[in-house]
């Protein structure tokens, strides 16, 4: 099969690689569809991540597409009765679902949760694991392009449930890369009043589009000065993992309010704020990370209800072929939202 192999920093190659059979309890999955992502690009530039994928190995985890071979056994607690010829969307994690966070219902911190990469190839060859917890059938009227958006809207359904609004609600979300956009698209569908700070002309069209107020600005000081005559926001979501936005969201936030540290940092870096502001103005600060299989689910079924569209999101089709050139193309000038990568 043909498939997108990364070797090492900035080094992604397609390449012809044979396809296993599937584990016992496995299946393989034909793709039809896989997404670019934010996650895909940083490992691109690093050449490697260690809980995500073992070099040289086969890069993506956003994708969907159709049951080509079940193995023997394969069982799915998440998609009962599921058949070759079925579409589906799979996870790109699976716990454990014996340790004690997920006895807590914290499945997204297992003790033993485990990745899976590889949508960027013809075929996906999904662990049994997988098969048994986190493959979903997709619904007959949902686009396979569209259900691709699965994964990102499940980390961002995640993010919500843990600082929820109230309708009416002030939100501000710093940020307006794909998964800050569909964090606005969610606080919209909640009835707050959103707020959308970043740049990038066409992120900042798709966030009016979603219903946002668009603040443009370059730097986090900028933000903070454009927003200031606005007043303090409920919920603030830092979706850009950048050190000193994290600083500067407290800023922002309102009495009693919530600012949502979404935002991936990088490994070392260490963030600093007013302790006194913090405590006498209640302030809850939270830091969601990932998704559960019951927030995968909920992302599929808010995808399926057209509660989230998927059109301000897929703003470009590429082959993978061109997979290498797209990659270099988001490096430099990061200005699209998502490119749908079509197998064929």
């Amino acid at each position: 099969m043909r498939a997108a192999v990364l070797h090492g920093r900035e080094d992604l190659r397609l390449e012809s690689v044979p396809l296993e059979a599937p584990e016992p309890g496995g299946l393989i999955v034909r793709m039809d569809t896989a997404l670019t992502c934010g996650t895909d690009l940083k490992v691109w530039r690093r050449g490697y991540h260690a809980a995500m994928i073992h070099l040289p190995g086969i890069l993506g985890h956003e994708g969907a597409g159709v049951v080509a071979q079940l193995g023997e056994g394969a069982v799915s607690d998440s998609a009962p009765g599921l058949r070759v010829g079925d579409r589906v969307v799979v996870a790109n994690s699976a716990p454990c679902a014996s340790c004690r966070p997920c006895g807590r219902g914290q499945e997204n911190l297992c003790d033993d949760l485990k990745f899976l990469n590889g949508t960027y190839a013809e075929y996906l060859r999904v662990p049994a694991r997988f098969v048994r917890c986190n493959t979903w059938r997709v619904p007959g009227t949902l686009p396979l392009d569209a259900a691709a958006l699965t994964e990102p809207l499940a980390c961002v359904v995640h993010g919500l449930r843990e600082t929820p609004v109230r309708p009416g609600d002030r939100a501000l979300v710093i940020g307006l890369g794909p998964v800050g956009l569909l964090w606005v698209a969610l606080l919209k569908n909640a009835g707050a009043e959103v707020h959308g700070a970043g740049r990038h002309a066409p992120r900042l069209e798709a966030a009016r589009r979603l219903g946002a107020q668009v603040i443009e600005a370059d730097l986090p000081g900028a933000w903070v000065a454009e927003t200031a005559s606005r007043g303090h926001f409920d919920l603030v979501v830092e979706a850009t993992g950048r050190i000193e936005t994290w600083n500067l969201a407290l800023n922002l936030v309102a009495k009693g309010g919530a600012v949502n540290l979404f935002g991936g940092p990088p490994k070392g870096t260490h963030a600093s704020f007013d302790t006194n502001h913090l405590h006498y103005r209640q302030v809850t600060l939270k830091s969601p990370f990932h998704h559960r299989p019951e927030s995968f689910r909920a992302s599929l079924d808010l995808l399926a209800r057209g509660v989230v569209p998927s059109e301000p999101f897929l703003t470009d089709t590429r082959r993978l072929e061109e997979l290498p050139e797209v990659f270099r193309g988001m490096a430099a000038a990061p200005s699209g939202v998502k490119t749908r990568i079509k197998m064929v």
